[in-house]
């Protein structure tokens, strides 16, 4: 069986060790191959050594700092199939916190130039990739990042006009609750709820922010994710940049309505029911809420649509990864066949 090595240089609780986590233990992806993931030091100079693998995945983070190492990975293992797979940057980063842009694309291009394929998260980021040449379109696989969603689809789903709103994630600049309960406050809706789940440096700022607004409440991290959306009505994602967003899969299983800052990876869960907030102004998120807190049948038609698609997801990520793995195994047995006749 294949054996496929992922590295990865930062191991925080988040959105890449979730999907790690399910590449390395479901068994529809272990059907096809064994999946190990193996941790890198960041900032090393030299590449790390990679025992029995038939193909290398690269989660590690793209830097000036960590470009050496990058080559020299490509060179040690210029034998094996390389991919790697682009879980932070896009369009809407690039743009929030990028200032000398030619430098960083001119980054990109050489880092990922080093692969044998690339692997965007989402369809938007990966449409970036390709418009701003930073990758060719034939190098170029999409695969909509994906984790169990069996414990949000045994969730009840919600049909009805939503009541209880919910926030989910890291409490910092780029997930925008800020902007959230901004636009919250400006209800003036006293049977709505808004509950902020998570932690982070904003936090402190945020309760500030909210102003001792007895509708909304600070829940902390939760362990238990599917639990935390059982107790929401609707999500809201306000986001200022998201590669693909997890949360967002995982509300749509859970039949919860979800609303979307028109960003990046966001944009794909549209196509999937979510309701994209076009404007993404302060002033247009609680236009969004109140719309969604009154809204009437067709709410029960767009969850529907979204929790079907999102308990496929899981099937898709295994099938893309299986397709993509076999496509460069059967590619580097040819090379190597072909070198053997000569």
């Amino acid at each position: 069986m294949t054996t496929i090595v992922h590295l990865i240089d930062d191991t925080t609780a988040g959105g890449v060790m979730r999907v790690l986590e399910h590449l390395e233990t479901d068994p529809t992806l272990g059907a096809f191959a064994t999946h190990r993931i193996q941790t890198v030091e960041r900032g090393r100079f030299g590449a790390p050594a990679v025992e029995g693998a038939d193909v290398i995945v690269s989660h590690l983070s793209v830097s000036w700092r960590a470009l050496p190492m990058l080559v020299a990975l490509r060179a040690r293992y210029a034998h094996l199939p390389v991919i790697h797979v682009e879980h932070s940057y896009t369009e809407a980063f690039t743009v929030q916190n990028v200032s000398r842009r030619g430098r960083f694309m001119a980054l990109l291009r050489i880092a990922y130039s080093l692969f044998d394929k690339v692997v965007a998260v989402s369809e938007a980021q990966g449409e970036w990739l390709v418009e701003r040449g930073l990758v060719a379109a034939p190098a170029l696989r999409v695969i909509p990042s994906a984790v169990d969603v069996a414990p949000f689809a045994e969730l009840r789903p919600v049909y009805t006009q939503p009541r209880t709103f919910g926030a989910i994630g890291r409490l910092d600049a780029q997930k925008g609750f800020d902007r959230l309960i901004d636009a919250f406050r400006a209800t003036d809706r006293d049977d709505l709820r808004l509950r902020i789940i998570g932690d982070g440096p904003e936090r402190e700022s945020l309760e500030a922010r909210a102003n001792g607004d007895s509708r909304i409440s600070f829940t902390g991290f939760v362990f238990d994710a599917a639990s935390a959306i059982d107790e929401l009505d609707a999500i809201a994602m306000p986001s200022r940049w998201e590669a693909y967003g997890l949360v967002a899969l995982e509300a749509r299983a859970a039949g919860r309505p979800l609303l979307v800052s028109p960003v990046d990876g966001l944009r794909d869960h549209a196509a999937a029911g979510a309701t994209v907030v076009e404007d993404d102004s302060v002033a247009d998120w609680t236009r969004a809420i109140t719309r969604l807190a009154d809204s009437g049948p067709a709410l029960h038609i767009a969850v529907a649509r979204a929790r079907k698609d999102a308990m496929q997801a899981t099937e898709r990520f295994a099938g893309a990864w299986a397709a993509l793995v076999g496509e460069l195994v059967a590619a580097e047995g040819k090379t190597h066949s072909a070198s053997d006749a000569a």
